[in-house]
């Protein structure tokens, strides 16, 4: 199996060649992820390898308004910001102020605060106010937040969607634990909650793919709503 060998230890070095071969991970994405570090938040930001996917996810859609579920440092939200340009928006929500004060902090930092609105509080209250308001709909939602909400944050991207809207949900494969119907672990009940309203939608077409990498064994699912 070459020198790296298998398992996570070999995974996480694959990851580091991808990154420097693939991923131009700019000094304001790696000044984020340090900020988070130093501010004791956890270390669960997404992968550059995944970050860099998110960003080509939304270049290929031609995304220009993104919604963004989970904020934690920031981090994922500056993908997105760069790949929507300075004439796109992102709308990220963040359960936690502390969280939110050092996601602030990085968009400022990073040049992109002008077009980057971040909601404090319940990510699902957030966006039945953005409902009831009359929010334009969305060109790509991510959803990072709370796995055993996962299935009402879904409902709600599609209600804040449009035909041709891209939605990923992330976390899905948990190890593994997903495949186990037995299992009473709310986040491996949220994620086959999720893959079951996914599959099932009226108004979606969507896949799920199992990951391995630095941050382990896991998988995110990908959808399209519907023309």
């Amino acid at each position: 199996m070459g020198e790296h060998g298998s398992g996570e230890q070999g995974w996480a070095a694959v990851d580091a060649y991808l990154v420097e071969e693939l991923v131009p991970e700019s000094a304001a994405l790696v000044a984020a992820r340090d900020a988070g570090r130093a501010a004791g938040l956890p270390a669960i930001e997404v992968a550059p390898t995944e970050g860099r996917l998110l960003w080509l996810l939304c270049r290929i859609a031609g995304a220009r308004r993104v919604l963004e579920f989970g904020t934690l440092a920031g981090y994922s939200t500056l993908w997105f910001a760069d790949a929507v340009g300075p004439d796109g928006h992102v709308t990220t929500l963040e359960i936690d102020p502390a969280h939110a004060a050092v996601a602030r902090d990085n968009f400022v930092g990073a040049g992109v605060a002008d077009r980057v609105r971040l909601l404090e509080g319940l990510a699902g209250e957030s966006v039945e106010g953005l409902l009831a308001q009359g929010e334009e709909a969305f060109d790509l939602v991510f959803i990072d937040a709370d796995k055993p909400s996962n299935a009402r944050y879904l409902d709600l991207a599609v209600r804040l969607s449009h035909p041709g809207t891209v939605i990923v949900v992330d976390n899905v494969v948990r190890r593994g634990e997903v495949a186990d119907a037995a299992s009473e672990d709310p986040r491996v009940v949220g994620s086959r909650e999720v893959l079951h309203a996914l599959g099932t939608h009226p108004r979606l077409d969507a896949t799920a793919l199992q990951t391995v990498g630095a941050k382990g064994w896991d998988g995110f699912a990908l959808a399209r709503v519907r023309d």
